[in-house]
């Protein structure tokens, strides 16, 4: 009996060891990117996607080589920050992943399995969908740990920009702006021919979003360069110079700067009245996990927290104090004061808007740890000085937060061992 088993398992073994011996399609390595590398399976996906959301918009596409030279420089910029965040010891967490993931549904009015059906109506696989999201999760927090430390704001450039709001109603104005960048690719001469011909082409009826596709090295090229609507002040420097007088239509260029030649349009546009500010006054108590502290350790504890507090047993404000590990509002009794709610992470803002006044939250995942909140009141302000001075805040920092991640990526890409290899993987 047992000499059939040995029989039996080495036929199995023999019968495995044959197939593995039949030739086996195997993947490419398309891009060498420090001690990483991209595949080819990696570009073909990218651009099968973007195929998909220009078929969905109506969006006419360049030729597959063209378009494969945007993907490629898009995946090398998000390797390079992802390596960065490996370095860093950055981790995304299945459940902040999935409070992610319902939030965006929530916003689209559907519930987490409405949108994982949207997304495989398309066919999108939705497991790639959902670590596609990680991966920018991912990018965004190492944006803003390695670039917000580079942005500095001036109380003086505060003050100028309040008084340029006041004194021309810019707050009113918001442009639709579409750009596209000519890089110098080592011969300035040969740029400007490129961005003179591709000025051309647009002035004679090209499309826009196609010809950023196929020709732009800017950092929306795979949107077609939509940068969507701005307002004047938070748009980079170059734009907010050329728009301000700018009319629905209007193509603006080429513009010279230190990375090319830029060329703009102004697809629309529009007036934004702020006029009222609504806020919340709440108070919460954090939970960060760690290694001592697990995800479903916080969660309970946050759980017989709330429990104590229901029943009479604990008071909140203390045990924000003893146990929050919010440092600024843990000793305030957990008190977060008067906010504009759209100042918090999503999930926080989310949860603050389904609460009525007093009522407390369930434990909830945030992208910084677990929480309890308790919106204590609601009112409506007129805006204020110092609501101005906090906009124009925003709004510089906005502006310069996005020039310094562009150089931030430059400086990445420049310091990088970077080869991209052809499709037989010889170097090229």
């Amino acid at each position: 009996m047992i000499l059939r088993q040995l029989l039996m398992g080495a036929m199995a073994a023999l019968m495995f060891g044959q197939a593995l011996a039949q030739p086996q399609p195997l993947d490419e390595v398309a891009v060498l990117v420090n001690d990483g590398v991209i595949l080819k399976s990696e570009i073909d996906e990218r651009m099968t996607s973007v195929k998909r959301g220009a078929l969905q918009a109506g969006q006419q596409l360049p030729s597959d080589a063209a378009l494969r030279t945007q993907v490629i420089d898009r995946l090398i910029a998000e390797s390079l920050q992802l390596q960065m965040a490996e370095r860093m010891g950055l981790v995304i967490s299945d459940i902040q992943l999935d409070q992610t993931l319902e939030n965006m549904a929530r916003e689209q009015g559907m519930t987490l399995q409405g949108l994982r059906q949207e997304i495989e109506s398309d066919g999108t696989n939705y497991a790639a969908y959902r670590e596609q999201i990680r991966r920018e999760i991912t990018i965004g927090q190492v944006q803003r740990i390695q670039v917000q430390r580079r942005v500095q704001i001036s109380p003086q450039e505060i003050n100028t920009l309040v008084e340029m709001i006041n004194e021309q109603g810019l707050q009113d104005a918001e442009f639709h702006v579409g750009h596209i960048l000519i890089d110098f690719g080592g011969d300035e001469t040969a740029a400007r021919a490129r961005a003179d011909k591709v000025l051309e082409l647009l002035e004679g009826g090209a499309d826009f979003a196609q010809t950023a596709l196929a020709a732009s090295s800017g950092p929306k090229a795979l949107e077609g360069g939509d940068w969507g609507f701005m307002n004047i002040n938070e748009m980079p420097t170059l734009f907010a110079e050329v728009v301000k007088d700018a009319k629905k239509g209007d193509i603006i260029g080429p513009i010279k700067s230190g990375a090319g030649f830029h060329i703009i349009t102004i697809y629309d546009t529009r007036g934004q009245e702020v006029q009222e500010v609504a806020e919340v006054n709440a108070r919460h108590i954090l939970l960060k996990p760690s290694p001592i502290l697990s995800e479903d350790m916080a969660k309970t504890l946050l759980d017989e927290f709330m429990a104590d507090v229901k029943d009479g047993k604990a008071d909140f404000g203390e045990l924000a104090r003893e146990h929050s590990d919010d440092p600024g509002s843990a000793a305030r009794g957990g008190d977060l004061g008067w906010a504009d709610p759209n100042m918090y992470v999503p999930a926080f803002r989310d949860t603050l808007a389904r609460l009525k006044v007093g009522e407390y939250s369930e434990p909830f995942r945030s992208s910084h740890g677990w929480h309890v909140v308790q919106l204590l009141d609601r009112r409506v302000t007129d805006a204020t000085d110092q609501a101005n001075s906090d906009r124009a805040y925003q709004l510089l920092f906005r502006r310069k937060f996005g020039e310094q991640v562009n150089a931030w990526q430059e400086e990445m890409r420049a310091a990088a061992y970077i080869e991209v290899l052809d499709r037989s993987g010889r170097r090229s």
